[in-house]
């Protein structure tokens, strides 16, 4: 399965919803590009859905810390949001999720942004 994003805007927060795989090649670049397009616009606070997405892989992983650092460069900020078990997971075994501000509700996701 092919990963999909959809951008919208809740208040200044770009929300992405992300469903698919996360993995080398076609679904790291998608990540890739969508990053780099919101803050190519000033998008500063952004909010990554992962809660249909069932897979990432290490090219995933590596674009989810890039994506985290071009947001940071940007003097922005990045959080996740409705991990699922698996990316949860798999974010705790490479103890990334002590780098990333994970959330399970949009709405308080949204309003933790600074």
């Amino acid at each position: 399965m092919t990963l999909h994003a959809t951008c919208r805007d809740n208040s200044d927060v770009a929300v992405v919803d992300f469903s698919g795989r996360i993995t080398l090649g076609e679904g790291s670049a998608l990540l890739r590009d969508t990053i780099r397009n919101l803050t190519s616009i000033g998008k500063k606070k952004i909010l990554l859905n992962l809660a249909d997405v069932d897979y990432i892989d290490s090219a995933g992983i590596g674009e989810l810390v890039g994506a985290y650092t071009t947001v940071a460069n940007a003097s922005g900020e990045l959080k996740l949001l409705n991990l699922t078990r698996r990316v949860h997971d798999l974010l705790q075994i490479t103890k990334l999720v002590t780098v990333f501000d994970v959330q399970n509700e949009e709405w308080t996701a949204i309003h933790s942004f600074k």
